[in-house]
């Protein structure tokens, strides 16, 4: 399995794209680069061996513009991505690391199974971890002027990492948008919240597992982790449910929801938790309660498919059961989604690119249309409601 970030949204929050100069000559861009690192305060020499290996890669951009992977519904996603051999590969990890993961519980708060299932998906535990060379990506990627704002940070930050002795801008690898290692952490991150694990001084998140481990554990943790809480829980809903209720936009107490007649497949609604009814494939396939830890996983991959797969893979791995995939009705295929995504727009809502990916800003709109139109409620986009619009 490819790492997932070579597919993934990124997860920086973005400036406008118009204060960051982008475009034009590649070999100008780089000089202009190198004179901003310098007037940084960064030594003119170190910065001229840093940019020296620079490179223009349209690989990079072509990987940026093909994500189409996101498209799969969440029970084909999840089964394709959760096989035997890796549940078994993580509970090996899990038994391996024992030290390390009471270190990361103890300092960090974060459960096992959430870094396990982050470490799987996106390296297959350190074994796919990318081979586009992270300078020329997160050069590349800031000269391109569809996100600069989100990689030109990143780049200062690798020649931080360099100056330190953790980073060769020659030979340092790892996914096309950038990120390093075996949990991928961009620069800016490792710079922020990397861990020396190990203890040998130095931050390597390629070869050392206590050092990625610790320091996706740390960034957990300073992007809101709660510890001791759960992050979701699979439950059954009655069919009588106000289905304007579920997903993220709608928080209510866990006794709340419990009030409603929403019960836990397995366990104990946490009364006392604010939680979200969400329901990937619509009221008629799998249901969760999300709790606040849930949203945390956005500050990591801003992907819905992504997130509730990661989530519910950590539950996995660490005893939960099989969810109950239902009998959805059969979502749209890519093309049907953007036409779908060019219909919300023209009524005004905000669905971000018509990308035939069902993000947050189309399931929202789909939910809104749905009530409009008298249909069930459940922002899951089917074949009648694009025909009604």
């Amino acid at each position: 399995m490819k790492t997932f970030f070579l597919i993934a949204a990124l997860t920086l929050t973005a400036g406008g794209a118009a204060s960051q100069p982008c475009g034009g000559s590649f070999a100008g861009f780089v000089d202009a680069m190198k004179q901003e690192a310098i007037s940084r305060g960064h030594d003119p020499s170190t910065v001229n061996s840093f940019f020296a290996s620079a490179r223009q890669d349209q690989s990079v951009i072509k990987a940026d513009r093909a994500q189409g992977f996101f498209q799969k519904p969440f029970t084909e996603f999840a089964r394709q991505l959760i096989s035997q051999n890796r549940l078994n590969t993580g509970r090996s990890k899990a038994q391996q690391y024992s030290n390390v993961f009471d270190r990361v519980e103890r300092e960090f708060g974060v459960s096992r199974g959430v870094l396990l299932a982050f470490w799987a998906f996106e390296t297959d535990f350190g074994g796919f971890q990318g081979n586009f060379n992270t300078l020329n990506a997160l050069v590349t990627l800031s000269h391109d002027c569809r996100r600069p704002e989100l990689f030109r940070p990143q780049v200062y930050a690798a020649l931080e990492l360099y100056e330190k002795g953790d980073f060769d801008p020659a030979t340092t690898t790892g996914a096309w948008a950038g990120e390093i290692g075996m949990v991928q952490m961009l620069p800016k991150d490792i710079i922020e919240n990397g861990v020396d694990g190990d203890g040998d001084g130095h931050v390597t998140l390629k070869t050392s597992a206590p050092d990625a481990l610790m320091s996706g554990g740390k960034m957990l943790q300073s992007l809101g982790w709660r510890a001791n809480e759960p992050w979701l829980q699979e439950v059954e809903v009655p069919q009588d449910m106000d289905w304007a209720q579920s997903g993220l936009r709608t928080q209510k107490s866990g006794a709340d929801w419990a009030s409603l007649g929403v019960t836990p497949r397995h366990g104990q609604i946490q009364r006392n938790l604010q939680a979200s009814l969400i329901l990937p494939e619509g009221h008629k396939g799998p249901a969760f309660l999300a709790y606040p830890n849930f949203r945390v996983y956005f500050e990591w991959n801003q992907s819905f498919t992504y997130v509730l797969t990661a989530a519910y893979f950590a539950n996995r791995l660490e005893g939960g059961p099989v969810f109950d995939a239902g009998n959805p009705e059969p979502g749209l295929s890519g093309g049907q989604m953007k036409a779908l995504q060019q219909k919300l727009a023209a009524r005004g809502y905000d669905v971000g690119e018509i990308d035939g990916i069902l993000g947050a800003g189309t399931r929202s709109a789909v939910q809104d249309v749905q009530q409009e139109l008298g249909m069930p409620a459940d922002a899951w986009p089917t074949q009648a409601l694009l025909n009604r619009l």
